[in-house]
């Protein structure tokens, strides 16, 4: 198997519920890190499978039905791992006052009541999102979400140090992704963003969003003392939204 094929498998398998393997063929940790360079191109598959979705619920149900089953439908996809790491993220901001406090909430299973609110309002708010997408600009939307919320964790996780000393699930991709990687990701980002999007609100975009990642880095090292696994699913999930209540207004009004 090459190189490039294994690093795609280990992309899909970590980011979807979908098997195309039987077998995690040993990952080493710099196959990892050179995985995150398909996050986009993870997406963008995602994204396609929301919008064939989109095409046959809209014939049959309401706008609303429709936007929930969506939601539904990239939730049993991704396994709800960025929805966890964002309720572990806002549990630990809310019970922790230091940082071990804040690591050790985060590792618990359960979700705090803080924390399930949380992920209500993110998912009331992705809601309205995709219930006031523009008529004819779904397609665009709905496989854009997805390559940012991937790509912003390519980027959240490039040059940061894992809050957890003792690793953690993060751990080989934050110690061995590089700049190559990171570029590979953005070039495909961009290349998709342009061709939904046209050129200009792909660069808007990107610039905008690497800087507001770079920012939430820079927090959560400070909150946190580095940068978790939760943490850039969270990242995920907030790029995401923000992609799903902005773009709309400012690109197709």
């Amino acid at each position: 198997m090459t190189v490039v094929l294994r690093t795609f498998l280990f992309a899909w398998q970590f980011l979807t519920a979908i098997p195309l393997s039987r077998s995690t063929h040993d990952a080493k940790p710099e196959e990892l890190a050179a995985s995150m360079s398909w996050y986009p191109f993870v997406g963008c598959l995602l994204g396609a499978v929301l919008v064939t979705a989109d095409l046959f619920l809209g014939r049959v149900f309401s706008a609303q039905v429709t936007s929930m089953v969506l939601m539904l439908l990239l939730v049993v996809l991704t396994r709800g791992l960025h929805q966890d790491g964002l309720a572990d993220m806002v549990d630990g901001l809310a019970g922790g006052r230091t940082v071990q406090a804040r690591l050790a909430i985060m590792k618990d299973a359960h979700i705090g009541a803080i924390g399930a609110t949380g992920l209500f309002l993110a998912l009331g708010l992705r809601y309205a999102g995709l219930n006031a997408m523009p008529a004819g600009e779904h397609i665009g939307l709905l496989i854009g979400m997805p390559v940012v919320g991937r790509w912003a964790m390519v980027v959240g996780a490039f040059h940061v140090t894992s809050a957890r000393s003792e690793g953690g699930l993060a751990q080989p991709f934050l110690a061995h992704l590089s700049l190559l990687h990171l570029l590979l990701a953005t070039v495909t980002a961009g290349i998709v963003l342009t061709l939904l999007l046209g050129p200009w609100p792909a660069l808007g975009c990107l610039l905008i969003g690497a800087a507001l990642i770079r920012l939430f880095s820079l927090w959560f090292h400070r909150m946190f003392g580095g940068v978790t696994g939760d943490l850039l699913g969270a990242m995920n999930e907030v790029a995401e939204i923000l992609f799903i209540l902005i773009v709309p207004v400012v690109v197709f009004r």
